[in-house]
């Protein structure tokens, strides 16, 4: 069964610092690009950051560069996003996706094959 387990959510103030866990379990996770998308009560599902399978590259979207560092453990099937400098409007609900095939562009939700269920992230200002 394949499994993305999102944990690490929580609440913070502002200008605080969360690390945010993928796990994965059920599919081969090196050949597959992990990407952090976002999502806040009546916005669209937006890409946060993403990190290559083919050679580790790293994406992010312009409001969160500087801030968010997306890493991963192949030995342990878990990307990590690390999120500093956390802002209110950062306040949505995270999810880890995975893509097998890297051919398009890495925000595009329609590319992903795997979602995990969310993790609430609350910042408060």
């Amino acid at each position: 069964e394949v499994q993305l387990v999102e944990s690490g959510g929580g609440l913070v103030q502002a200008g605080g610092s969360l690390t945010l866990s993928c796990a994965a379990s059920g599919f081969t996770f090196d050949d597959y690009a992990i990407t952090w998308f976002r999502q806040a009560p009546g916005e669209e599902r937006e890409g946060v950051s993403c990190i290559s399978a083919i050679d580790g590259s790293t994406y992010y979207t312009d409001s969160v560069k500087g801030r968010f560092t997306i890493s991963r453990d192949n030995a342990k099937n878990t990307v990590y996003l690390q999120m500093n400098s956390l802002r209110p409007e950062d306040t949505a609900v995270y999810y880890c996706a995975a893509d097998s095939r890297e051919t398009g562009g890495w925000d595009d939700v329609g590319m992903y094959d795997y979602w995990g269920q969310g993790t609430q992230v609350t910042v408060s200002s």
